[in-house]
């Protein structure tokens, strides 16, 4: 992961400097633009995966949510915007956004049922600055799929196996349950989800 650019801007300067074609996926971290690379080889396939998976739950039970294919999720304050792997919608919520239709922007918490991101090196992020700022925009639920074991000791245990933590909002806090091995993924948002932690970091049945 390497900086696009070191001068501080705006959410707003972000949006209208991003790239419209570009192999690589960009996001603002406390007013820094940061490159990230476009997901490539295992991660890409898991992140696939899970979509479809997610896909076919929010059909079999007739939710009126989506996953889009690109957006950038802004943060209340104005330095911040990301774009996460796997990101679902609830149609019916989104309507409301102001700046979905033009330029594919998320500000409400409320639109988003389900956040995923996959770990890789800049797994800190993921646990550390991404874990508050969901939860400070009441995402309902946000999953790290930790499929090399990567994060710190804190996070995943010692003995640093791969691991799919959810963070499930209950009383504006995140309350964390991890998933290892041959043990069912359990979901608020997806209840009769029926998949493994195994199944998810092998990206297979």
């Amino acid at each position: 992961m390497t900086q696009a650019l070191t001068k501080k801007v705006t959410f707003d300067e972000f949006i209208s400097w991003y790239p419209e074609k570009s192999e690589n996926r960009y996001e603002l971290h406390n007013g820094v633009i940061v490159e990230m690379p476009k997901l490539r080889g295992k991660h890409s396939e898991i992140a696939g995966f899970l979509a479809y998976r997610l896909n076919v739950a929010i059909e079999a039970q007739d939710f009126n949510y989506f996953i889009p294919k690109e957006l950038i999720l802004k943060l209340f304050r104005d330095e911040s915007g990301y774009e996460p792997d796997v990101i679902v919608l609830d149609r019916q919520e989104v309507e409301k956004e102001p700046r979905w239709a033009t330029s594919s922007v998320i500000t409400m918490g409320s639109s988003v049922r389900l956040i995923v991101e996959v770990a890789s090196t800049n797994w800190r992020d993921d646990y550390g600055l991404k874990a508050a700022d969901y939860e400070e925009m009441g995402i309902a639920e946000y999953w790290i799929i930790d499929y090399l074991g990567l994060g710190g000791r804190r996070f995943i245990g010692s003995e640093k196996l791969p691991t799919l933590s959810v963070y499930q909002l209950v009383d504006g806090e995140y309350e964390v349950s991890l998933f290892r091995g041959s043990e069912r993924v359990v979901s608020g948002v997806f209840p009769e989800l029926n998949l493994t932690a195994e199944q998810i970091f092998s990206a297979s049945l």
